[in-house]
C-alpha cells in the first residue's frame, strides 16, 4: 500500500513538471518598453511629478501676520495647541501598571507608569490622583498637592474627592508644621 500511494505521488510530481515545461514562456521583445507602460497606466516618471512648495509671489506682503500662525515662538495664540498621541486605552493599560507598582511600594515605577499615562490621555483624573498618591509617598509634597488639585479640577465630586481633600489638608497641616519648625531653628 504504501509503495502503491508512493508511486502516485511521484508520477504526480512527473506528470506536473511535465506540465510546466510545455507551457511556452511570454516573448518579452513583443511587450512595450516600461516608460511606455507607465504612460499607458497613467503614471509619470518622479521627475513629472515634482510638486512645488515654495509660497507664491507677494505671499508675505499679502499675508504679513501668517508666520505667527507657524512659528514656534512663545507668542503664539493660546488656543493653538500641540498634537499630542491620544489613546485611551495604552493610559488605561499604564494606569493598571502603575497600580500594581503601587501595591508593590515601589513608587518611583508607580509614578512613571502614570506620567505615561497622561502622555497618552492628559486629563486623566485617576492617574493624576494616584501620581498625587506617589509625590505624598516620595516626600514631595508640592507636586503631590499639584496633582490632588488637578485631580479635584477635573472631578470636583469624583468617587476619590473626599480623598484628594483629605491629601491637600495632611499636606497643607505638614507644610505648616515644616515651616514652624524652620522658624524654631533660624531662631536658635
Amino acid at each position: 500500500m504504501v509503495r502503491l500511494m508512493s508511486m502516485l505521488v511521484l508520477t504526480a510530481g512527473f506528470l506536473g513538471w511535465s506540465v510546466a515545461q510545455q507551457q511556452p514562456m511570454p516573448d518579452k521583445s513583443q511587450e512595450p518598453p516600461r516608460s511606455e507602460r507607465n504612460k499607458e497606466a497613467g503614471e509619470s516618471s518622479s521627475r513629472d511629478t515634482r510638486i512645488d512648495l515654495s509660497p507664491p509671489k507677494d505671499d508675505a506682503k499679502n499675508h504679513p501676520n501668517s508666520g505667527a500662525a507657524v512659528s514656534d515662538s512663545d507668542e503664539m495664540s493660546p488656543d493653538v495647541q500641540e498634537f499630542h498621541p491620544w489613546d485611551p486605552h495604552k493610559a488605561l493599560k499604564d494606569i493598571e501598571v502603575g497600580d500594581f507598582y503601587l501595591k508593590r511600594k515601589n513608587y518611583r515605577a508607580a509614578l512613571d507608569r502614570y506620567q505615561e499615562a497622561l502622555v497618552w490621555k492628559p486629563n486623566d483624573a485617576i492617574a493624576n490622583f494616584r501620581m498625587a498618591q506617589c509625590f505624598e509617598k516620595l516626600n514631595q509634597p508640592e507636586e503631590a498637592r499639584t496633582h490632588y488639585e488637578e485631580y479635584l479640577r477635573i472631578l470636583p465630586h469624583g468617587p476619590l474627592s473626599a480623598e484628594a481633600q483629605k491629601g491637600l489638608e495632611k499636606l497643607k497641616g505638614a507644610t505648616e508644621k515644616n515651616q514652624t519648625s524652620g522658624k524654631a531653628l533660624l531662631k536658635q
